[in-house]
């Protein structure tokens, strides 16, 4: 079974089961697992931040973010279709006890105008607005990145405005590798991120949030209080660590196969897809089928496929997919739609 529903579908490739085997470890609680510390120093030099923590999610990671900037009753303004909003459980009003001001874009980046305007007035009937949350790249929009230049515009904002900017970087390697941007040029736009290493990346647990070195030593506090401080994580870390040398390197691979699945299947009269917003590893597109049905007669084929919306299939690409079983999936599409001669 061809299993395109997520790219967090890697498993671990034999190099990296024999660098987790051999990994030194300690009791991370305590600081004291070298293979995690080497870790958190080597992505925190890599995005050019003080400081970093390993943690056991990406949701996590976020939401420990958010509560480093916001109160009781804050507020961050975020994307309407961001992962925080949407899939991690409304834990802002939970953990961090502030609510989301979402604001709705055409591809990810919210407008500037309407992110300065959905600033609350200080008046004690509105909540403080706390800190603005982009992600990069954006998921619901189907992998796009986020433009350079508008993030420059977004720093400057949010330093006219005195609000602190956190990145959900869970695919900000695949930013990187389409945009060419480097990730201390990244780095050096936001107060936190978050970066994920068990999607693209392929580890098997793990995220890293970055900032100050004052702010990862209260991230230290958070990430005990929510049930994230584990002990030996050095056999977690190495995976991240093996990850960054031999996986990293080649994420430009999953972004051309999602280019030859979007240019085959968008050949098919009846199929919706934006070309344009297959940037990265992930594809989106709308079939004139029930989502159920469409998913039932893929799976029949041999492949599994979500839905990310209503009325819109979702696929991803990893390092473990091949170009030919990207080209074996959209084939299926057009098998499932009742026509191939577009093949």
């Amino acid at each position: 079974m061809l299993d395109l529903r997520s790219d967090t579908l890697t498993t671990p490739d034999e190099g990296m089961r024999a660098a987790m085997a051999a990994a030194p470890v300690g009791d991370d609680v305590y600081a004291e697992d070298p293979t995690t510390n080497a870790l958190q120093d080597r992505v925190a030099e890599l995005f050019g931040f003080e400081a970093a923590l390993f943690v056991p999610s990406g949701t996590q990671g976020n939401q420990i973010c958010i509560a480093l900037h916001t109160g009781t009753g804050g507020e961050v303004i975020a994307e309407k279709d961001a992962h925080i909003f949407h899939y991690e459980n409304a834990a802002t009003s939970v953990i961090a006890r502030g609510q989301i001001h979402a604001v709705p874009s055409e591809a990810g980046m919210m407008p500037i105008d309407e992110i300065r305007a959905a600033v609350r007035p200080k008046a004690y009937y509105y909540p403080p607005t706390s800190m603005v949350a982009v992600e990069n790249t954006h998921n619901r929009h189907g992998g796009t990145v986020l433009d350079f230049e508008y993030l420059i515009e977004l720093r400057a904002l949010c330093s006219d405005l005195g609000l602190p900017l956190h990145c959900d970087g869970a695919r900000i390697w695949n930013a990187m590798a389409a945009s060419a941007i480097s990730a201390k040029a990244y780095g050096a736009l936001f107060d936190t991120m978050s970066v994920c290493l068990s999607k693209g990346l392929g580890a098997p647990v793990g995220s890293v949030i970055l900032g100050t070195h004052e702010k990862i030593r209260q991230a230290w506090r958070w990430r005990k209080m929510i049930g994230g401080g584990m002990r030996q994580t050095g056999i977690l870390a190495a995976a991240g660590m093996y990850a960054l040398d031999h996986v990293l390197p080649h994420l430009h691979e999953d972004h051309a196969k999602a280019q030859l699945f979007a240019q085959i299947v968008s050949a098919h009269p009846s199929v919706e897809i934006d070309l344009r917003r297959v940037q990265t590893n992930i594809v989106m597109f709308a079939v004139p089928m029930d989502d159920q049905d469409f998913v039932r007669d893929m799976t029949f084929r041999g492949i599994r496929v979500a839905p990310i919306k209503p009325g819109w299939m979702r696929v991803v690409f990893y390092h473990q997919i091949t170009m030919e079983e990207a080209e074996a999936a959209a084939a299926a599409v057009h098998d499932v739609l009742g026509d191939t001669s577009y093949l």
